[in-house]
Protein backbone atom coordinates (compact mmCIF):
# COMPACT_ATOMS: atom_id res chain seq x y z
CA UNK A 1 0.00 0.00 0.00
CA UNK A 2 1.75 3.33 -1.27
CA UNK A 3 1.73 6.36 1.10
CA UNK A 4 -1.09 9.12 1.59
CA UNK A 5 -0.81 12.61 -0.07
CA UNK A 6 -1.16 15.70 2.02
CA UNK A 7 -4.30 17.23 0.24
CA UNK A 8 -4.94 21.20 -0.80
CA UNK A 9 -8.20 21.88 -1.29
CA UNK A 10 -9.25 25.61 -2.42
CA UNK A 11 -12.98 26.00 -2.26
CA UNK A 12 -13.58 29.14 -4.16
CA UNK A 13 -16.96 30.35 -2.80
CA UNK A 14 -16.60 29.40 1.06
CA UNK A 15 -15.29 33.03 2.02
CA UNK A 16 -12.74 32.51 4.93
CA UNK A 17 -13.62 28.56 5.36
CA UNK A 18 -10.69 26.94 3.69
CA UNK A 19 -10.51 23.13 4.12
CA UNK A 20 -7.63 21.98 6.21
CA UNK A 21 -6.58 19.14 3.92
CA UNK A 22 -3.57 18.51 5.60
CA UNK A 23 -5.14 17.59 8.65
CA UNK A 24 -7.57 15.19 6.97
CA UNK A 25 -4.67 13.37 5.02
CA UNK A 26 -2.15 12.98 8.09
CA UNK A 27 -5.22 11.56 10.13
CA UNK A 28 -5.59 8.51 6.95
CA UNK A 29 -1.79 7.69 7.42
CA UNK A 30 -2.88 6.56 11.06
CA UNK A 31 -5.67 4.48 9.64
CA UNK A 32 -4.03 2.92 6.84
CA UNK A 33 -0.71 2.31 9.13
CA UNK A 34 -3.42 0.11 11.73
CA UNK A 35 -4.03 -1.97 8.71
CA UNK A 36 -0.34 -2.58 7.43
CA UNK A 37 1.46 -2.99 4.31
CA UNK A 38 3.54 -0.07 2.49
CA UNK A 39 2.19 3.07 2.47
CA UNK A 40 0.30 4.84 -0.40
CA UNK A 41 0.29 8.09 -1.03
CA UNK A 42 0.75 13.22 1.13
CA UNK A 43 2.90 12.42 1.49
CA UNK A 44 3.55 9.12 2.95
CA UNK A 45 4.95 6.65 5.51
CA UNK A 46 6.00 3.64 4.42
CA UNK A 47 5.10 0.25 6.89
CA UNK A 48 5.48 -3.54 6.51
CA UNK A 49 2.69 -5.29 7.42
CA UNK A 50 0.74 -6.26 10.81
CA UNK A 51 -0.90 -8.57 13.48
CA UNK A 52 -2.49 -9.09 16.52
CA UNK A 53 -0.68 -8.40 19.80
CA UNK A 54 0.60 -11.17 21.73
CA UNK A 55 0.01 -11.01 25.32
CA UNK A 56 3.32 -12.89 26.84
CA UNK A 57 5.85 -9.86 26.82
CA UNK A 58 7.67 -10.00 30.18
CA UNK A 59 11.16 -11.74 30.91
CA UNK A 60 9.76 -13.64 33.74
CA UNK A 61 6.58 -15.23 31.45
CA UNK A 62 9.14 -15.53 28.22
CA UNK A 63 11.95 -17.30 30.94
CA UNK A 64 9.03 -19.21 32.29
CA UNK A 65 7.89 -20.58 28.69
CA UNK A 66 11.77 -21.57 27.66
CA UNK A 67 11.97 -24.03 30.49
CA UNK A 68 8.31 -25.13 29.80
CA UNK A 69 8.76 -25.72 26.01
CA UNK A 70 12.06 -25.67 24.74
CA UNK A 71 13.08 -29.16 22.67
CA UNK A 72 16.03 -30.91 24.80
CA UNK A 73 18.24 -30.19 22.05
CA UNK A 74 18.08 -26.74 22.57
CA UNK A 75 18.87 -26.74 26.05
CA UNK A 76 21.91 -28.62 25.78
CA UNK A 77 22.94 -25.60 23.57
CA UNK A 78 24.98 -22.10 25.28
CA UNK A 79 23.18 -19.07 25.93
CA UNK A 80 24.03 -17.47 22.70
CA UNK A 81 23.37 -20.71 20.78
CA UNK A 82 19.81 -21.15 22.72
CA UNK A 83 18.71 -17.07 21.95
CA UNK A 84 19.79 -17.50 18.51
CA UNK A 85 17.86 -20.67 18.00
CA UNK A 86 14.94 -19.43 19.61
CA UNK A 87 14.96 -16.04 17.07
CA UNK A 88 15.17 -18.37 14.49
CA UNK A 89 12.37 -20.28 15.31
CA UNK A 90 10.79 -16.93 15.66
CA UNK A 91 11.52 -16.06 11.81
CA UNK A 92 10.27 -19.32 10.50
CA UNK A 93 6.78 -18.96 12.94
CA UNK A 94 6.32 -15.40 11.61
CA UNK A 95 7.02 -16.57 7.88
CA UNK A 96 4.30 -19.28 8.42
CA UNK A 97 1.83 -16.63 10.11
CA UNK A 98 1.79 -17.78 13.33
CA UNK A 99 2.46 -14.12 14.78
CA UNK A 100 1.96 -14.97 18.43
CA UNK A 101 4.09 -17.62 18.51
CA UNK A 102 7.00 -16.06 16.72
CA UNK A 103 6.70 -12.78 19.52
CA UNK A 104 6.72 -15.50 22.25
CA UNK A 105 9.92 -16.99 20.69
CA UNK A 106 11.28 -13.17 20.04
CA UNK A 107 10.86 -12.53 23.81
CA UNK A 108 12.09 -15.76 24.83
CA UNK A 109 15.56 -14.74 22.56
CA UNK A 110 15.61 -11.68 24.43
CA UNK A 111 15.22 -12.63 28.15
CA UNK A 112 18.00 -15.14 27.13
CA UNK A 113 20.35 -12.50 25.96
CA UNK A 114 19.08 -9.47 26.63
CA UNK A 115 21.74 -7.81 24.35
CA UNK A 116 20.14 -9.73 21.00
CA UNK A 117 19.99 -6.48 18.63
CA UNK A 118 17.91 -8.35 16.03
CA UNK A 119 15.28 -10.08 18.49
CA UNK A 120 13.91 -6.65 19.95
CA UNK A 121 13.58 -5.88 15.99
CA UNK A 122 11.79 -8.50 15.34
CA UNK A 123 9.53 -8.30 18.71
CA UNK A 124 9.29 -4.68 17.53
CA UNK A 125 7.60 -5.44 13.86
CA UNK A 126 4.97 -7.32 15.28
CA UNK A 127 3.92 -5.20 18.21
CA UNK A 128 3.89 -2.31 15.34
CA UNK A 129 1.81 -4.81 12.79
CA UNK A 130 -0.68 -5.07 15.70
CA UNK A 131 -1.00 -1.10 16.47
CA UNK A 132 1.01 -1.54 19.82
CA UNK A 133 3.33 0.90 18.98
CA UNK A 134 4.44 1.52 22.68
CA UNK A 135 5.42 -1.68 23.04
CA UNK A 136 6.60 -1.18 19.49
CA UNK A 137 8.88 1.47 20.18
CA UNK A 138 10.36 0.26 23.60
CA UNK A 139 11.73 -2.90 21.50
CA UNK A 140 12.80 -0.31 18.82
CA UNK A 141 14.85 2.28 21.17
CA UNK A 142 16.66 -0.79 23.03
CA UNK A 143 17.96 -1.95 19.78
CA UNK A 144 19.09 1.63 19.09
CA UNK A 145 20.65 1.42 21.88
CA UNK A 146 22.15 -1.35 21.70
CA UNK A 147 23.12 -0.96 17.77
CA UNK A 148 23.19 3.20 17.27
CA UNK A 149 24.59 2.34 13.42
CA UNK A 150 21.93 -0.27 12.79
CA UNK A 151 19.60 1.00 9.71
CA UNK A 152 16.71 -0.79 10.71
CA UNK A 153 16.78 -0.14 14.10
CA UNK A 154 17.25 3.80 13.86
CA UNK A 155 14.30 4.06 10.53
CA UNK A 156 11.46 2.01 12.37
CA UNK A 157 12.49 3.85 15.74
CA UNK A 158 11.31 7.07 13.43
CA UNK A 159 8.78 5.15 12.25
CA UNK A 160 6.82 4.25 15.48
CA UNK A 161 7.79 7.27 16.99
CA UNK A 162 5.88 9.16 13.87
CA UNK A 163 2.81 6.90 14.39
CA UNK A 164 3.02 7.80 18.49
CA UNK A 165 2.54 11.32 17.02
CA UNK A 166 6.17 11.72 18.51
CA UNK A 167 7.41 13.61 15.13
CA UNK A 168 10.33 15.59 16.46
CA UNK A 169 11.85 12.90 17.56
CA UNK A 170 10.52 11.14 14.73
CA UNK A 171 12.75 13.69 12.32
CA UNK A 172 15.38 13.04 14.47
CA UNK A 173 15.80 9.19 13.63
CA UNK A 174 15.22 9.63 10.22
CA UNK A 175 17.69 11.98 9.80
CA UNK A 176 20.23 9.18 11.99
CA UNK A 177 19.02 6.69 9.76
CA UNK A 178 20.06 8.71 6.45
CA UNK A 179 23.46 9.34 7.76
CA UNK A 180 23.38 5.69 7.43
CA UNK A 181 21.44 5.14 3.89
CA UNK A 182 21.21 8.22 2.80
CA UNK A 183 19.14 7.00 -0.52
CA UNK A 184 16.66 5.07 1.20
CA UNK A 185 13.34 5.42 -0.25
CA UNK A 186 11.45 4.73 3.07
CA UNK A 187 13.21 6.58 5.00
CA UNK A 188 13.49 9.87 2.46
CA UNK A 189 9.97 9.71 1.80
CA UNK A 190 8.69 9.39 5.80
CA UNK A 191 11.16 12.34 6.75
CA UNK A 192 9.19 14.03 4.42
CA UNK A 193 5.92 13.48 5.92
CA UNK A 194 7.41 14.24 8.79
CA UNK A 195 8.64 17.68 7.97
CA UNK A 196 5.01 18.40 6.55
CA UNK A 197 3.65 17.44 9.77
CA UNK A 198 5.26 19.61 11.85
CA UNK A 199 4.25 22.85 8.58
CA UNK A 200 7.57 22.81 6.93
CA UNK A 201 7.32 22.22 3.51
CA UNK A 202 10.75 24.03 2.56
CA UNK A 203 12.28 21.00 4.81
CA UNK A 204 10.06 18.33 3.42
CA UNK A 205 10.91 18.83 0.14
CA UNK A 206 15.26 17.53 -0.32
CA UNK A 207 14.11 14.10 0.88
CA UNK A 208 10.63 14.13 -1.38
CA UNK A 209 12.95 14.89 -4.26
CA UNK A 210 15.51 12.24 -2.95
CA UNK A 211 12.67 9.89 -2.65
CA UNK A 212 11.43 10.11 -6.27
CA UNK A 213 15.41 9.85 -7.43
CA UNK A 214 15.27 6.46 -5.45
CA UNK A 215 12.26 5.40 -7.19
CA UNK A 216 11.35 6.95 -10.20
CA UNK A 217 8.58 4.80 -10.75
CA UNK A 218 6.85 5.38 -7.72
CA UNK A 219 2.91 6.75 -7.92
CA UNK A 220 3.13 7.71 -4.38
CA UNK A 221 6.60 9.23 -4.42
CA UNK A 222 5.45 11.36 -7.05
CA UNK A 223 2.29 11.99 -5.43
CA UNK A 224 3.75 13.02 -2.47
CA UNK A 225 6.23 15.42 -4.11
CA UNK A 226 3.48 17.29 -6.17
CA UNK A 227 1.56 17.83 -2.61
CA UNK A 228 5.07 19.48 -1.10
CA UNK A 229 5.09 21.70 -4.43
CA UNK A 230 1.69 22.43 -4.26
CA UNK A 231 2.06 23.49 -0.25
CA UNK A 232 4.86 25.80 -1.71
CA UNK A 233 2.67 27.17 -3.87
CA UNK A 234 4.55 26.09 -6.76
CA UNK A 235 1.91 24.61 -8.93
CA UNK A 236 3.04 24.46 -11.91
CA UNK A 237 5.83 21.65 -10.55
CA UNK A 238 3.31 20.01 -8.62
CA UNK A 239 0.59 19.53 -11.76
CA UNK A 240 3.93 17.69 -13.42
CA UNK A 241 3.88 15.43 -10.56
CA UNK A 242 0.49 14.34 -10.15
CA UNK A 243 0.45 13.74 -14.12
CA UNK A 244 3.59 11.39 -13.43
CA UNK A 245 1.94 9.99 -10.27
CA UNK A 246 -1.67 9.13 -12.50
CA UNK A 247 0.42 7.59 -14.83
CA UNK A 248 2.25 5.20 -12.84
CA UNK A 249 -0.59 4.24 -10.36
CA UNK A 250 -2.99 1.43 -11.42
CA UNK A 251 -5.67 2.61 -10.37
CA UNK A 252 -7.12 6.10 -10.29
CA UNK A 253 -6.94 8.09 -6.74
CA UNK A 254 -9.31 10.54 -5.73
CA UNK A 255 -6.82 12.13 -3.82
CA UNK A 256 -4.62 12.43 -6.66
CA UNK A 257 -7.37 14.08 -8.64
CA UNK A 258 -8.12 16.49 -6.30
CA UNK A 259 -5.15 17.72 -5.43
CA UNK A 260 -4.75 17.99 -9.54
CA UNK A 261 -7.58 20.15 -9.99
CA UNK A 262 -6.98 22.52 -7.10
CA UNK A 263 -3.05 23.28 -8.62
CA UNK A 264 -5.08 23.60 -12.09
CA UNK A 265 -7.33 25.80 -10.53
CA UNK A 266 -4.71 28.02 -8.71
CA UNK A 267 -3.08 28.21 -12.66
CA UNK A 268 -6.20 29.26 -13.75
CA UNK A 269 -6.16 26.08 -16.19
CA UNK A 270 -9.82 25.90 -15.40
CA UNK A 271 -11.06 23.73 -18.57
CA UNK A 272 -8.49 21.03 -17.35
CA UNK A 273 -9.53 21.63 -14.11
CA UNK A 274 -13.20 20.19 -14.91
CA UNK A 275 -11.93 17.72 -17.22
CA UNK A 276 -9.72 16.31 -14.14
CA UNK A 277 -13.32 16.57 -12.03
CA UNK A 278 -15.33 14.80 -14.28
CA UNK A 279 -12.53 12.15 -13.88
CA UNK A 280 -12.90 12.08 -9.65
CA UNK A 281 -16.57 11.99 -10.07
CA UNK A 282 -16.53 8.68 -11.72
CA UNK A 283 -14.06 7.69 -9.37
CA UNK A 284 -15.53 9.38 -5.99
CA UNK A 285 -18.95 11.52 -6.47
CA UNK A 286 -18.36 12.56 -3.27
CA UNK A 287 -19.45 16.34 -1.94
CA UNK A 288 -16.29 17.78 -2.60
CA UNK A 289 -15.35 16.84 -6.09
CA UNK A 290 -18.97 18.24 -7.37
CA UNK A 291 -18.10 22.15 -5.70
CA UNK A 292 -14.94 21.38 -6.95
CA UNK A 293 -16.89 21.22 -10.13
CA UNK A 294 -18.90 24.13 -10.07
CA UNK A 295 -16.35 26.19 -9.00
CA UNK A 296 -14.57 25.01 -12.24
CA UNK A 297 -17.95 25.75 -14.34
CA UNK A 298 -18.44 28.92 -13.09
CA UNK A 299 -15.52 30.31 -14.11
CA UNK A 300 -15.98 29.09 -17.30
CA UNK A 301 -18.78 31.27 -17.50
CA UNK A 302 -21.31 28.31 -17.37
CA UNK A 303 -22.52 29.33 -14.87
CA UNK A 304 -26.13 26.95 -15.23
CA UNK A 305 -23.71 24.13 -14.99
CA UNK A 306 -22.30 25.07 -12.13
CA UNK A 307 -25.67 25.99 -10.29
CA UNK A 308 -26.62 21.87 -10.89
CA UNK A 309 -22.70 21.11 -9.41
CA UNK A 310 -23.24 22.98 -6.29
CA UNK A 311 -26.76 21.12 -6.17
CA UNK A 312 -25.07 17.89 -7.09
CA UNK A 313 -23.19 18.25 -4.07
CA UNK A 314 -25.66 19.48 -1.18
CA UNK A 315 -27.74 16.59 -2.43
CA UNK A 316 -24.98 14.57 -0.80
CA UNK A 317 -24.42 17.02 1.60
CA UNK A 318 -26.83 20.05 2.81
CA UNK A 319 -24.38 20.79 5.30
CA UNK A 320 -21.45 20.88 2.80
CA UNK A 321 -21.47 25.39 2.77
CA UNK A 322 -19.14 25.64 0.51
CA UNK A 323 -21.55 24.24 -2.04
CA UNK A 324 -24.02 26.46 -0.37
CA UNK A 325 -22.06 29.21 -1.62
CA UNK A 326 -21.68 28.57 -4.44
CA UNK A 327 -24.99 28.30 -4.95
CA UNK A 328 -25.51 31.61 -3.31
CA UNK A 329 -23.13 33.70 -5.91
CA UNK A 330 -25.19 31.22 -8.74
CA UNK A 331 -28.31 32.74 -7.60
CA UNK A 332 -26.96 36.27 -7.17
CA UNK A 333 -26.03 36.80 -10.23
CA UNK A 334 -28.90 35.76 -11.94
CA UNK A 335 -30.69 38.27 -9.54
CA UNK A 336 -28.56 40.87 -10.57
CA UNK A 337 -28.76 39.68 -14.59
CA UNK A 338 -32.45 39.73 -14.32
CA UNK A 339 -32.47 43.34 -13.50
CA UNK A 340 -32.87 42.80 -9.74
CA UNK A 341 -36.18 41.61 -10.77
CA UNK A 342 -36.17 37.31 -10.22
CA UNK A 343 -37.23 37.91 -6.59
CA UNK A 344 -36.69 33.85 -6.12
CA UNK A 345 -33.33 34.12 -6.91
CA UNK A 346 -32.82 36.53 -4.41
CA UNK A 347 -35.20 34.72 -1.73
CA UNK A 348 -33.08 31.49 -2.46
CA UNK A 349 -29.58 33.26 -2.71
CA UNK A 350 -30.18 34.35 1.39
CA UNK A 351 -31.69 31.38 2.08
CA UNK A 352 -28.21 29.57 1.29
CA UNK A 353 -26.42 32.36 2.96
CA UNK A 354 -28.09 31.93 6.48
CA UNK A 355 -28.09 28.26 6.03
CA UNK A 356 -24.09 28.57 5.36
CA UNK A 357 -24.00 30.75 8.29
CA UNK A 358 -25.77 28.43 10.49
CA UNK A 359 -23.37 25.68 10.03
CA UNK A 360 -20.05 27.81 10.26
CA UNK A 361 -20.48 31.67 11.28
CA UNK A 362 -16.79 32.96 10.73
CA UNK A 363 -17.61 33.85 6.85
CA UNK A 364 -16.91 37.68 6.80
CA UNK A 365 -18.00 37.53 2.72
CA UNK A 366 -20.74 35.84 3.34
CA UNK A 367 -21.79 38.22 6.36
CA UNK A 368 -21.30 40.84 4.03
CA UNK A 369 -23.32 39.66 1.07
CA UNK A 370 -26.09 38.86 3.07
CA UNK A 371 -26.03 42.49 4.74
CA UNK A 372 -26.28 43.86 0.70
CA UNK A 373 -28.93 41.79 -0.09
CA UNK A 374 -30.94 40.28 2.74
CA UNK A 375 -34.60 41.81 3.47
CA UNK A 376 -32.99 44.75 5.52
CA UNK A 377 -30.92 46.21 2.28
CA UNK A 378 -34.25 46.45 0.21
CA UNK A 379 -35.87 49.74 1.36
CA UNK A 380 -35.36 50.73 -2.31
CA UNK A 381 -33.73 47.39 -3.65
CA UNK A 382 -30.72 45.92 -3.19
CA UNK A 383 -27.74 47.43 -3.56
CA UNK A 384 -24.74 46.49 -5.93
Amino acid sequence: MPGQVLIRRDPTFEGSSRLDGRRRALSAIQARFAAAGLTCAALALVSLGGCRQAERTGSRDADRAERVEMPREVAQLSPTERATARYQRGRTLRTSGDLNEALAEFERAIAINPDFTVAYLGAGDIYRQQGDYDRAERRYRAAVRLEPRSFDAQYKHGLVLQLLGRVHEAVRAYLRALTIAPDDYEANLNLGTAYMQLGEPEQALPFAQRAVEADPDSGPARMNLGAIYAELDRHDLAVIEYQQAAELLSDLNADLLLNMADSLSRLGRYAEMVSVLDQLIRVDPSPIAFERLGSGLFRLKQYDASLEAFRDALDRDAAHYPALNGVTVCLLNRYLWSSRTDQDALDEAVSAMRTSLRIRRDQPQIVDLLRRYGPSSRGDGASG
